[in-house]
């Protein structure tokens, strides 16, 4: 995750400006009446300016239906549109699918979330991470793994010695530390316990039974035409680099389309099976307190009306850097219907957002093919809840 500060450019300004106005509209479901369309444009073409960002994809769904507006270009290098093909890096993002498999796991039985991971881990048991709960690794609160594994740590066997030696500097529990690790571990674990290789059990549990066709861990050949070329902050073309647990936390590329379908789920309007819409009930279901924010399973969550302090808080850098003190829930508790319901993610080259609010059957999906700082992102997301007229997320 780059947290460096974005760079002015008149020169990159007025590029930007230039691909904006090559905005379309992806074919899609439409409203029944369009949120104010002048007001999400003006939002993205903003956005974009202030970014640098060659492309963009925003994807919006309330009770009447769904849609995708698509803007600028996926490479300044060939030219080509974003469309509704366009797979972005969602970063972060990626952690809500492997809970979500988790989570599913659990449902059938097959996963303990108060067991430790040497339980599924034979290589682990006896080690340190004895005093850690799978829960731990899907809230954050391990007791402080770090945001990164060490540069050294590059192959599977490097991997485990990492994990055997790792002992948490707080107790788990008490504090919640913003990690990769943590939840690449839980995805191996659920791999293990499910008995199968991650990306196909993702494939076969998550990604296909809820029709997201264009999601991928592992982009085949066939789709690569369709990967956006992703851009530093000075402006470099660049990629994820699936380095070890990278799948799991952070290496998901989907379309607009298929997030915008992801969080269709979760707000019950797409026909699931039992155990699919508990096991999704369940990663929203918060376990700990942390500042203004409810953690969930990967899921973070406000209730309604939340003040710009607290938004800007709880996706401030302290919060991704820093441990913070947390308050165990108990019991766990669901969010309220009106709360806001959020993630963020980034990769080098790429920036994205989620964000839904159960009460109203509202949603919102964000994807540029820039890395940016997550203020502008939160900033975007706020302008275009106030074009839906959302109430009780502060207004830009």
């Amino acid at each position: 995750m780059s947290l460096g500060q974005a760079k002015a450019a008149k020169a990159r300004g007025k590029f930007c400006l230039s691909l904006c106005a090559l905005f379309t509209l992806t074919t899609a479901p439409v409203f029944a009446q369009i949120p104010d369309q002048k007001r999400v444009n003006a939002a993205a073409h903003a956005f974009m300016e202030h970014t640098h960002a060659p492309g963009l994809a925003v994807g919006i769904v309330t009770p009447e239906g769904a849609r995708v507006f698509s803007y600028g270009v996926a490479s300044k290098e060939t030219g080509s549109p974003v469309d509704e093909r366009t797979l972005f890096e969602v970063g972060s993002i990626s952690k809500t699918f492997t809970v979500a498999l988790a989570a599913y796991a659990a449902q059938t039985g097959v996963l303990d979330w108060n067991a430790a991971p040497g339980r599924y881990i034979a290589e682990l048991k006896g080690s340190a991470l004895d005093q850690v709960s799978l829960l731990n690794l899907a809230t954050h609160t391990s007791g402080g793994m770090p945001l990164q594994l060490p540069e050294d740590v590059a192959t599977n066997a490097s991997l485990m010695a990492y994990f055997r030696r790792w002992a948490p500097p707080s107790p788990p529990g008490s504090v919640r530390t913003y990690a990769n690790p943590s939840i690449g571990l839980l995805g191996l674990v659920t791999a293990r316990a499910m008995g199968g290789q991650f990306a196909m059990l993702m494939r076969e549990h998550i990604t296909t039974p809820l029709g997201l066709q264009h999601t991928f861990h592992d982009v085949p050949q066939a789709e690569q035409s369709h990967y956006a070329q992703g851009y530093t902050r000075n402006g470099q073309p660049t990629r994820v680099s699936l380095a070890p647990l990278a799948m799991e936390a952070y290496g998901v590329r989907t379309t607009a389309r298929d997030l915008l379908r992801f969080v269709q789920a979760h707000l019950g309007q797409i026909d699931l099976s039992p155990t699919m819409q508990r096991a999704l009930a369940a990663t929203q279901v918060g376990q700990f307190q942390a500042g203004p924010m409810t953690q969930a399973l990967i899921w973070e969550w406000y209730p309604l009306p939340v003040s710009e302090r607290d938004l800007a808080v709880g996706n401030g850098d302290a919060m991704v850097l820093q441990p913070t003190s947390v308050t165990r829930l108990d019991p766990p508790q669901t969010p309220p219907a009106s709360s806001l319901i959020t993630k963020t993610g980034a990769t080098n080259g790429f920036g994205a957002y989620v964000a839904f609010i159960p009460s109203r059957k509202i949603g919102l999906v964000l994807m540029a093919n820039r890395n940016h700082p997550t203020a502008i992102r939160l900033t975007l997301a706020k302008q275009i809840f106030a074009a839906l007229d959302v109430e009780g997320v502060p207004a830009e």
